[in-house]
């Protein structure tokens, strides 16, 4: 089954890009060899970081794109 291609716009939310380019460079940097585990555990840092009152990236992003 085949579905026509859709001219819908996809709004990327506020700091997402940010964020995702922080895991790219530390991707890069690290060069682990499992990037999904990686992944899960560089966002769970920025979890507590975040939690724990530091700099959050997606907000600091947010307020770089505005």
């Amino acid at each position: 089954m085949s579905i026509p291609f859709s001219t819908t716009n996809v709004r990327v939310p506020a700091g997402f890009q940010n964020l995702l380019e922080g895991l790219a460079r530390e991707v890069l940097r690290e060069q682990p060899t499992d990037v999904v585990a990686f992944a899960a555990q560089y966002f769970q840092r920025l979890l507590e970081q975040r939690e724990a009152g530091a700099l959050d990236p997606v907000a600091w992003g947010a307020l770089l794109e505005d």
